[in-house]
């Protein structure tokens, strides 16, 4: 049986110590529990608790359903597991699947901003499980059972779903089956084929598989047009190893084996084992085979295979690596959130049917840019598009709508959304686009992967940055370091390490070419030639940077091991701004919800009204490429002329610039960050042209930006990205000296898919 809960997996590669240090450094484990209401005062702490938490508690014991009014009932949903059939691994218990659990958890959270926890049963026994989960019904708006093996899965839900009056959902079986549904349903559109007359061949007889053939028969397939088949052959009425749920689905006709059963077949549905359709069996399908193999991480039959027997084939994997992957993520988050936000008692067919169609026609509009962009822009509706890209940030807007209006219009919301246009919008504002651009970018890295120079070569924490930028696709790391780097990198665990591109300032036949460069760069700054040559063999900032410059790689990062500011000397001796632009440094704060924009908080000290401006336009510009409408805000301590101040002049005057220049974003000026980012506060200036809360905010000189991005980092609660170094010739980043190997990865995407730029 297939599982596609986890976005990528086939295709990203990792070593064994990174998957553990990713779940160990830090705070243990990938999730953690924030309170959503002040807890700094006495006052507060009594509110939340005694004696002010008596009076929600009276109220809810009046009216049980305004639980979800005083509580985070309404948003919380259990991912519950025993551990019976953990991924791809098997029976391995309750507590081995509890990474498994908090990634999904994680999951809900970044797709559809649904808080999740998650619960491992210590039980095999179907009444002890049924019963533990049962009594959970008050903490929880909704049940994502997972990774809990068949037959049992199925005795589970029914139990549970006619027992409890909240959404209870197996991820496992109708997770991959709306994808399924949703992608047959373009398929046969692309074919001309109407969905009564398909016929239909299931291989594999587990939770996945039988959800699959209950709902694409739900849909309009004939029963007697689905021959369904195990690892023995096809089953059929009258054949005694088989349990009820395969029973129902049995075949009335003689056929015996998969070979039997494939000819003249529509569609292939594969959730079973590698290599388990064989190209002679394609050929005997009919014209247009609709394949859906989805074997991880080795399909049934690659794609490749398929289509050099049948050219005319449509196939979908499970993997994102080859078109139309068959992924969960496109479903669940966006099911619980439509399904919690009208209260739902139930998951049901009408539902889950509303977001396979959701899926599918969201796949036959326009693919938005940056989508396209990610995916090697060759992605439109047809043979190699009829699924969605996982990452498309439509999904949570379209399909969490279709499954709460199926609920209204089924009978099973208990709080219908009275207008679905202001719903929309609510979903559009849950989400923060960073993520998915962050996502998406990183996606276009795989599909355009360049070549990045990390100049810092021997450091532990750069080297895991580079394996993880190798393994991930992202493209070719090219190291700076001396004769050691190969033997540091067997130490992390690198099998082939001389398969890296190690270039070394001793004996790298480069030297020559690369002095004689930067000899003509400076010789005229007050440096000599034998200063070139000590520059390029001991000064690896330097090396890095002509390496850039000469075209051996396309980015350059570092950072790890000197400040940014004397990093940032040394790039620039190499590495000029871009023709009329200011460089200057950005941070980026990263919320669920909202991300805010601070520029500049590296480079120019005392920055003129021009250099404002400019440092505006291009922060403005970065935003967009990150998915959001700059609304910028120049800060100061004076917000429009009180109190009155002698260095606001500047400020004022990069607004006027702007005036003059005729931007198309929106802009204000000078201002305190309360106005910028308070909309409360901005109420009280009527006149100010602001449509909402600012998201990028240029400060008005290097002393307060700086101070301002460090406490954050230091002190916020939000992601931090940066400093990023926007305005060069060519792509370089410079890291902050504690940066993890992720936080290099990031910038090393961002600066090879031009985002900074």
């Amino acid at each position: 049986m297939t599982d596609q809960r986890i976005p990528d997996e086939p295709s990203v590669q990792f070593s064994e110590r990174e998957a553990l240090l990713f779940h160990s450094e830090g705070r243990p484990g990938k999730i953690e529990i924030i309170a959503s209401k002040p807890m700094a005062t006495q006052r507060d702490l009594a509110l939340a608790y005694s004696p002010g938490v008596a009076v929600p508690v009276e109220a809810i014991a009046r009216d049980p359903a305004t639980a979800y009014d005083y509580t985070a009932k309404g948003n919380l949903v259990a991912v519950i597991s025993n551990g019976t059939a953990i991924l791809g691994l098997g029976n391995l218990g309750a507590l081995a699947s509890k990474p498994v659990m908090e990634g999904k958890a994680v999951l809900f959270k970044r797709f559809a901003d649904v808080d999740s926890i998650d619960i491992e049963l210590k039980t095999e026994d179907v009444n002890r499980f049924i019963d533990a989960v049962e009594l959970m019904e008050p903490s929880f708006g909704g049940i994502n059972l997972e990774d809990i093996k068949a037959p049992e899965c199925f005795i589970i839900e029914q139990t549970l779903r006619e027992r409890m009056n909240i959404p209870v959902f197996h991820d496992d079986q109708h997770g991959t089956a709306i994808i399924v549904a949703a992608g047959l349903i373009n398929a046969l559109l692309l074919t001309g084929r109407t969905i009564d007359q398909v016929k239909v061949v299931v291989n594999g007889a587990g939770a996945a598989a039988i959800a699959c053939t209950e709902l694409i028969k739900a849909l309009g397939v004939r029963h007697d047009n689905v021959v369904m088949c195990d690892r023995d052959g096809v089953i059929y009425q009258g054949r005694e190893d088989i349990n009820q749920w395969q029973s129902a689905h049995a075949t009335a006709s003689g056929v015996r084996s998969l070979k039997e059963a494939l000819v003249g077949a529509d569609v292939f549905l594969g959730l079973s084992a590698a290599g388990a359709l064989k190209g002679d069996m394609v050929i005997d399908m009919a014209p247009a085979p609709i394949i859906f193999a989805m074997a991880n991480p080795t399909p049934e039959i690659l794609p490749e295979e398929a289509k050099t027997v049948r050219p005319d084939a449509i196939v979908a994997t499970g993997r994102s690596d080859y078109p139309n992957q068959v992924n969960n993520v496109l479903g669940f988050p966006f099911i619980f959130r439509g399904a919690l936000d009208v209260r739902a008692r139930a998951i049901n067919d009408e539902m889950k049917i509303a977001a396979a169609n959701a899926i599918a026609e969201l796949a036959r509009e326009r693919v938005p840019e940056e989508v396209a962009v990610a995916y090697g822009v060759r992605h439109h509706f047809g043979p190699e598009y009829i699924i969605p890209a996982p990452f498309d940030p439509r999904l949570m807007e379209v399909v969490s709508t279709a499954v709460a209006k199926a609920a209204m219009d089924s009978g099973v919301a208990t709080k219908p959304i009275v207008d679905m246009d202001a719903y929309r919008a609510t979903l559009r504002a849950r989400l923060n686009p960073t993520t998915a651009v962050l996502t998406l970018a990183y996606e276009g890295a795989r599909a355009h992967p360049k070549r990045v120079i990390f100049a810092e070569g021997e450091e532990e924490v750069v080297l895991r940055a580079a394996i993880q930028f190798k393994e991930g696709g992202y493209g070719t790391p090219v190291l700076i370091g001396r004769d050691d780097v190969y033997d540091r990198l067997r130490a992390l665990g690198v099998d082939n390490p001389e398969e890296y591109e190690v270039h070394n300032s001793r004996h790298s036949p480069l030297v020559p070419r690369m002095v004689d460069f930067l000899y003509e760069r400076l010789q005229r700054r007050g440096f000599l030639r034998r200063d070139m040559e000590r520059l390029i063999n001991q000064d690896r900032n330097t090396f890095g940077a002509v390496l850039l410059q000469l075209g051996v790689g396309d980015a350059m990062i570092t950072g790890i091991t000197r400040t940014w500011a004397h990093s940032m000397r040394e790039v620039k001796r190499v590495v000029d701004p871009a023709p009329g632009r200011t460089p200057f440094g950005m941070h980026i704060l990263v919320g669920q919800s909202h991300t805010v924009f601070i520029a500049d908080t590296t480079v120019n000290e005392r920055p003129s009204p021009e250099e404002l401006a400019d440092i505006a336009i291009h922060s403005a510009e970065v935003a967009r490429r990150m998915g959001h409408d700059p609304r910028v805000a120049f800060l100061s301590y004076s917000t429009f002329g009180n109190p009155e101040g002698r260095f606001l002049e500047n400020v004022r005057n990069a607004v006027h610039v702007l005036d003059e220049r005729g931007v198309n974003f929106e802009y204000e000026g000078e201002m305190a960050p309360d106005v910028a980012l308070n909309p409360k506060q901005l109420k009280n200036y009527p006149f100010a042209r602001l449509s909402g809360p600012a998201n990028v905010l240029i400060m008005p000189g290097l002393q307060s930006a700086n101070i301002s991005a460090k406490l954050l980092r230091e002190l916020g609660g939000d992601d931090m990205i940066g400093p990023i170094l926007v305005g060069m010739e060519k792509p370089v980043q410079i890291a902050p000296m504690t940066s993890t190997a992720s936080e290099l990865v990031t910038l090393a995407v961002l600066a090879a898919g031009g985002i900074t730029r």
